[in-house]
């Protein structure tokens, strides 16, 4: 089973069931603000490779409805969007608007189910505003404390974790358990889930407020910073009885520090690769693929990329849990909220340079 990211966002929504929720007043602008894609990034992605434009506001017709867009989910998935070649998602082509997840309110409507003032989770991309038929719009449900929470920890974000944690990292009890972007949207959550099933954590992460956090805040057992020279020494004392799962998002010196400390019959889910988004050509080094292939045969390690859009039959699962222990206070969230469309492109570049501390998202309007 295969879906589009726009079909995930809604339908993991959808899990939680439909309400409306009226809408903060504010006056209309008379134009449309939009960021587009100007050029495709060779290496590093820079400001140039966005144009921001201003047009009318789309009409609604028949059946449609007008979303303003509130809040957009910045992700490193759009890195790989912006470029020319084939991936698991269509690319951008240039001139289009940015893709992306948003929580949107309805502002005018055609459409008998939907009413102006609902909040929906929308995928409106980096724009204020944009007409839908109605076609996987959800209205937000009122467990959802925060409408922004529909992007993260309740969102794509959320079920990443969740199932790459639970489906294939399998954790038991008393296992050791590391991950890296430990503090971001998906890095936080599968770090809690993994305490919550009585398991020894292990977070890398950069900056030490981060790794503070991560321990103070999110309950580790212990949080490494991969800017220090010594990481993997650190991370192997931090480590006594090796890891039996860890979750790979991000590559880099973090998968070199925690592939010798793989256990026999280890679990790695691979959910992303950030360190490396931006490389054009293999990195300097010593070519370590025949001893990864050793391991994974000597060891009996499991190795398995996912793309979460293959797991939305979880959906009412995930939904079920992460609501259930976020009222009960047993997972903290922490977004890191930016103010203004116009602010999103610095903002995107800010991920790859680890600048975010938590979800990002962009608070439109």
């Amino acid at each position: 089973m295969s879906m589009s990211r726009r079909q995930f966002s809604m339908a993991s929504v959808a899990a939680l069931g439909a309400v409306s929720i009226n809408p903060l007043a504010a006056a209309e602008p008379a134009v449309n603000r939009r960021i587009l894609l100007a050029s495709r990034p060779v290496g590093k992605p820079s400001t140039e490779n966005f144009r921001q434009e201003s047009v009318a506001i789309p009409e609604v017709g028949d059946g449609e409805v007008l979303l303003r867009t509130r809040y957009l989910s910045l992700d490193p998935y759009m890195r790989g969007r912006m470029n020319a070649g084939k991936s698991y998602a269509d690319r951008v082509e240039l001139g289009d608007v940015m893709v992306g997840g948003t929580v949107s309110e309805v502002v005018q409507t055609n459409h008998p189910n939907y009413a102006k003032g609902d909040l929906v989770s929308a995928f409106s991309g980096w724009q204020e505003y944009d007409v839908s038929t109605g076609q996987g719009l959800m209205k937000l449900d009122t467990r959802i404390t925060r409408p922004s929470y529909a992007l993260g920890v309740l969102g794509m974000p959320g079920l990443t974790a969740y199932v790459g944690l639970l489906d294939l990292g399998e954790p038991k009890p008393g296992e050791t358990v590391v991950l890296a972007a430990s503090t971001g949207a998906v890095g936080s959550v599968v770090g809690q889930i993994a305490k919550l099933k009585g398991c020894r954590v292990v977070g890398i992460a950069g900056a030490k407020e981060k790794c503070e956090y991560a321990v103070k805040e999110l309950g580790y057992d212990a949080c490494v910073s991969h800017y220090d020279d010594d990481m993997a020494a650190q991370l192997k004392e931090a480590c006594p009885k090796g890891i039996d799962v860890y979750f790979e998002n991000v590559g880099g010196s973090s998968w070199e520090a925690v592939m010798p400390l793989l256990n026999n019959f280890a679990r790695v889910p691979v959910c992303g690769l950030i360190a490396h988004y931006n490389q054009t050509e293999l990195p300097p080094g010593p070519d370590r693929m025949s001893m990864l292939q050793g391991m994974i045969l000597s060891r009996s390690i499991k190795m398995q990329g996912f793309i979460v859009s293959n797991y939305i039959h979880r959906a009412p699962d995930f939904i079920g849990d992460m609501s259930t222990w976020m009222a009960e206070g047993k997972i903290q969230y922490r977004e890191d909220m930016v103010e203004g469309l116009q602010n999103a492109p610095e903002a995107f570049l800010g991920l790859f340079k680890g600048a975010n501390f938590g979800k990002l998202v962009v608070k439109v309007s």
